[in-house]
């Protein structure tokens, strides 16, 4: 590791706002070449959050319809939400998915976790693949019952053009399914069917 690529020193941290979900939290910093600056990053509470892709067949995606209050608009996007105290990143996913949008998965894939604005945010969000689909609901803490949305995955790139399909991390969980799922079908079809082969 080289000079320019030790990780500054932490001198001071001090929180200077905080609401009911984030804290602003200002560092002292001194990089590895002596300079001397103050950052401030927003901390989100709990240990992270998910977003989950819940697959109904090979083909059907199942989105959500909701209100935003960063926009003030009803967007268009996946499951997700904080993972409570005490749960593990796919218990959250699963009651997440009974609370958003009335099913359960009986398999759970992760896919990636992924970070937004790490230059001012520090929260952490996992991406999950949710198949094996079941009915199951759990009362959840939305305002107003939520519009489920089914929307065929090989028809992904009309959802692109949804105007109210923006969330970058929902764009980036679709192409991160959309990849999974075709390289996995993909690797399937090249094994051998031994079937065929009398096997």
């Amino acid at each position: 590791m080289t000079d320019k690529q030790k990780l500054p020193i932490i001198n001071a941290r001090n929180r200077v706002a905080k609401s009911r979900l984030f804290s602003i939290e200002q560092l002292d910093l001194t990089f590895s070449n002596g300079e001397k600056r103050q950052y401030e990053r927003m901390l989100g509470s709990g240990s992270g959050a998910v977003m989950i892709v819940p697959m109904l067949d090979e083909n059907t995606m199942l989105l959500v319809r909701e209100y935003c209050a960063g926009t003030h608009t009803y967007e268009l996007g996946f499951p997700k939400g904080l993972i409570d105290k005490g749960e593990v990143a796919p218990q959250a996913a699963n009651r997440e998915l009974k609370e958003e949008i009335g099913y359960g998965a009986e398999k759970l894939i992760s896919i990636r976790e992924v970070m937004m604005a790490p230059a001012f945010f520090n929260a952490k969000m996992m991406i999950f693949l949710a198949e094996g689909l079941y009915q199951e609901e759990l009362e959840g803490d939305e305002p107003e019952p939520l519009e489920v949305v089914p929307w065929k995955l090989d028809n992904y790139q009309a959802l692109l053009e949804e105007p109210n399909f923006n969330e970058a991390r929902s764009i980036a969980a679709l192409m991160l399914i959309r990849d999974y799922l075709t390289k996995n079908t993909t690797d399937s079809s090249n094994q051998p069917n031994h079937l065929s082969n009398g096997l």
